[in-house]
C-alpha cells in the first residue's frame, strides 16, 4: 500500500524539535489529538478557538493520527507536564 500524503502536515528538524506540525504553523498533530480526542472538542471548536486554523488542516491532522498513532501517543507521552520536567531536571 502506498504511503499516503498529508498536505497539511510537515515535519521541520528545526520547529517544534521536528514534531509533525500543520503546515504554516507551530501547531503539532498532538495538540490537536489532545483537544479533540482527549478533551472532547469538536474539530469546528477547535477551529474557532484557534482561529489560524482551518478544519482542512484539522480534519488532516487527525487522518495523519490515524495513518501514523504510534508515533503520535510516543510524542503525547514524552510531552506531558511531568515528563518535560523530568528531563529538564536531568539536563539541569
Amino acid at each position: 500500500m502506498p504511503k499516503l500524503t498529508h498536505p497539511h502536515i510537515t515535519v521541520d528538524p528545526k520547529i517544534c524539535g521536528g514534531s509533525p506540525i500543520i503546515a504554516g504553523t507551530r501547531f503539532p498533530v498532538r495538540s490537536v489529538v489532545i483537544y479533540v480526542l482527549r478533551h472532547g472538542l469538536t474539530p469546528e471548536e477547535l477551529a474557532s478557538k484557534f482561529s489560524g486554523l482551518t478544519l482542512a488542516q484539522i480534519h488532516d491532522a487527525l487522518a495523519y493520527y490515524y495513518d501514523n498513532r504510534e508515533e503520535i501517543e510516543r510524542e503525547i507521552s514524552e510531552n506531558t507536564e511531568n515528563e518535560v520536567r523530568r528531563r529538564a531536571s536531568k539536563t539541569s
